[in-house]
């Protein structure tokens, strides 16, 4: 509507359509306003404990996610209840907020969006301390991408190590008379211009334009910056924290993760499979001056990962987690191991480290046991009083579960509870209680506080309680809608499954059902929307989703398949899938669509299917291969030609690794029998037999399957007169995840359901 009132049609759309995209946008709207719970720390004190907890929510208007902070009194009574503030905080502008140790200082880092200054801030509990603005020729933007970033303070407080983007190179300056000058020239001479210098490589996805990540160390009295030499440029660092105090005069270490990028730097985002490694540097003592570069120590030299460095809390002994296997098979994603190392009290590095396993790598579980690790990270602080059991959160099958780890005796174990399907992410220690957050499909974050408690032979196990006043409160409809939703999994039985399999590919794997609890007069399913994670060595984990779960509230069952390949299944059936993409994947989800219309679950007659990057390679096959399966279907930057996104993806190895199933093949000057490959295995080579409606949301922006992947597959489409729908995102890229675009998108994949399962 205008501001008169006025109604104004869109181009293209009649009165009916115009009319559901209002109705259904609505709600979708106040689904996508529900926040999420990012981080939380805890802070100690004589009268209990403050907790700290980031959240954030999607701004429609401005495109963006807004960061607020609550803050919470946990008393120490029987039941510890959380004594909330009365009103978040919004963190305008804050691209990091980082709390020193003792909860005494707040740092908070604004990164500049042109050529200004980055700004450090340095907070006590009632003022801004100290403010300090960082010139583009010292650094650029502080990295907080999650990956690269690690920004961590000493243990006295006085200094804060970060990685940022070391300053540009010099670039060629010209004038009117084309004569080339060296360096950077600050002649405003009219008619001069600057060149563009040596191209560089970056690291693909959602990392075009950043540049070189680079180790410094600011003063937080002094403000005085320090970029740490001695690292070479072909190390993309990362993931820095300092080393224990040690006895001798040797110093503190930098101690950080490092990628090699002295070739062809291969798309780094979702890829565990980049070599990497731990790494060590002294770094200088305040007010001395170094006039040459520390070396730089490889500590994990004899495995091809290393990340995430913790120390022990006795400092004893440097711990870290390594995707080895992914490493070592191509899988851009596989089962983890953690390992140490031991830590010199003097500081005085040896020339080789001893590396000591201490989870490895789980190839075929047991039933109900511990199928391996499968993690996104460690606390900055992980332990438990004791010193030696190390608490995180991994990946069980379908489920996100909290596990403890005791280093003496090398036992794994469930904290969050063991009948629970719903799942759990580690927030926070309190002591040694916990601060935890978890979900299911039709229930809405929620945070829970486990207190721990031992049994009488000592065994520790934790207590789950509420808080009181939950954080999260979600509008009246949307409340309603989850009210009337349950979940279960289901195991879904590997049919024909080859005896060539490893014993673990052959077990069944998992789909999440999510349905209407209300009975239904006629006895009629509710359509089915089948959703396919990417990867295809992720998961999707028995947790909310706001956009699934707006799906499910507008008259949707879901079927989320978990096919084989998925983390969190042991590896074995992870790497059952490479050389089989477009064949064994599709027929697990074809199976799991059969397996819930024999149980009842699903009406043949009217089931979706949604999926984006290998979920979209998945959903334009399943469209071929099964051409009268689905009554329509909705592709997010999908894989449909892999012989023509090979030459320009960032990921050109997984191409290689999918098809063939090994790392031995990967060039990049492919064969025309690697092509014929890539073309056989494709879901463009079983376009001749598509006939479902087909919504297609691209991004402009993806360098990981490139839009002319999906415009291909598209034209193609529609030259054999298959009806298609695409929306293109100029500006976003394989995610797909900012605010309006994330909006737009599941409001036409409602739409576009609704209009052919007659909803």
């Amino acid at each position: 509507m205008d501001s008169s009132g006025t109604k104004e049609l869109h181009v293209g759309l009649d009165t009916a359509t115009e009319e559901e995209y209002a109705t259904q946008s609505k709600l979708l709207q106040e689904f996508m306003s529900i926040p999420t719970i990012d981080k939380a720390w805890i802070f100690n004190s004589d009268s209990g404990s403050q907790a700290m907890v980031a959240m954030s929510q999607a701004n429609l208007l401005a495109n963006k996610r807004r960061n607020f902070m609550l803050t919470a009194h946990i008393s120490k009574e029987e039941t510890s209840n959380f004594h909330w503030s009365p009103f978040p905080v919004e963190m305008t502008g804050a691209s990091a907020f980082v709390p020193s140790p003792s909860g005494m200082k707040l740092l908070v880092i604004r990164n500049p969006e042109n050529e200004s200054p980055t700004k450090f801030e340095i907070w006590s509990s009632s003022q801004l301390e100290k403010e300090f603005h960082v010139a583009q020729k010292v650094h650029g933007s502080v990295y907080v991408d999650g990956w690269f970033e690690g920004i961590s303070w000493n243990s006295d407080e006085t200094r804060v190590a970060y990685v940022a983007e070391e300053p540009s190179l010099p670039k060629p300056t010209f004038d009117h008379l084309g004569y080339y000058r060296k360096g950077n020239s600050l002649d405003k001479d009219i008619g001069s211009w600057k060149g563009q210098g040596d191209w560089e490589e970056e690291w693909g996805e959602a990392y075009a334009g950043k540049k070189q990540p680079a180790l410094f160390v600011i003063d937080v009295d002094s403000g005085e910056v320090e970029h740490i030499k001695g690292v070479p440029r072909s190390i993309s660092v990362g993931q820095v924290v300092w080393s224990p105090n040690s006895n001798g005069s040797a110093g503190q270490y930098l101690v950080f993760a490092g990628w090699l990028g002295d070739k062809r730097k291969l798309g780094l985002k979702h890829c565990y499979n980049r070599p990497c490694a731990i790494y060590a540097i002294r770094c200088t003592e305040p007010k001395v001056d170094a006039t040459e570069a520390f070396p730089i120590h490889n500590l994990s030299k004899s495995i091809s990962s290393g990340f995430c460095p913790r120390f022990s809390k006795d400092g004893k002994f440097l711990f870290f987690l390594s995707a080895k296997a992914a490493v070592d098979s191509g899988a851009h994603c596989s089962t983890e191991s953690l390992h140490k190392i031991s830590w010199p009290s003097d500081g005085k590095l040896p020339e080789s480290t001893n590396i000591v396993d201490v989870i490895q790598v789980v190839n075929c579980p047991d039933d109900g046991c511990f199928p391996g690790l499968y993690l996104t990270g460690l606390l900055s602080d992980p332990w438990l009083s004791d010193g030696h059991t190390l608490m995180l959160s991994s990946y069980w099958r379908s489920c996100r579960v909290i596990l403890s780890l005791n280093l003496i005796s090398g036992e794994v174990s469930r904290v969050s509870p063991n009948d629970s399907d719903f799942s759990w992410s580690l927030l926070a220690l309190d002591g040694d209680n916990v601060v935890a957050v978890c979900s299911s499909p039709v229930s809405v974050p929620e945070i829970k506080y486990g207190k721990k408690v031992l049994d009488p032979s000592g065994k520790p196990s934790w207590h789950w309680s509420s808080i009181q006043k939950p954080i999260l409160k979600c509008s009246e409809k949307v409340t309603s809608g989850l009210s009337s939703l349950q979940f279960k999994i289901l195991e879904v039985p590997v049919s024909n499954a080859s005896e060539c399999l490893t014993e673990g590919a052959k077990r069944s794997f998992e789909a999440i059902y999510v349905s209407s609890s209300k009975s239904k007069e006629n006895g009629r399913c509710d359509p089915l929307v089948v959703s396919l994670h990417g990867g295809p060595h992720t998961v999707a984990p028995c947790s909310f989703s706001k956009q699934l779960a707006y799906l499910s509230s507008i008259g949707y069952s879901l079927l989320i398949v978990n096919y084989r390949g998925s983390l969190g299944f042991g590896e074995d059936a992870l790497q059952s899938i490479p050389g089989k993409i477009g064949s064994q994947d599709v027929n697990d989800v074809l199976s799991a669509v059969d397996h819930a219309v024999k149980m009842g679950l699903a009406d043949p007659s009217r089931v979706t299917v949604l999926g984006g990057s290998h979920g979209g390679f998945l959903t334009t096959h399943l469209i071929g291969q099964a051409p009268g399966k689905f009554v329509a279907a909705a592709s997010r930057n999908p894989v449909c030609n892999i012989a023509s996104m090979v030459g320009i993806t960032d990921i050109p190895d997984w191409c290689f690794f999918e098809a063939y199933g090994d790392q031995t093949h990967y060039t990049e000057a492919p064969s025309p029998e690697d092509m014929s490959l890539f073309h056989q295995i494709s879901p463009l080579s079983h376009i001749s037999k598509v006939k479902t409606p087909t919504l297609f949301l691209l991004g402009t922006m993806d360098l990981r399957v490139p839009i002319s992947n999906g415009f291909q597959y598209v034209r193609a489409l529609k030259e054999k007169g298959a009806e298609v729908k695409v929306l293109v995102f100029p500006n976003d890229n394989h995610s797909l995840d900012r605010p309006q675009t994330d909006y737009e998108s599941f409001l036409n994949i409602a739409v576009w359901f609704n209009k052919y399962c007659k909803l």
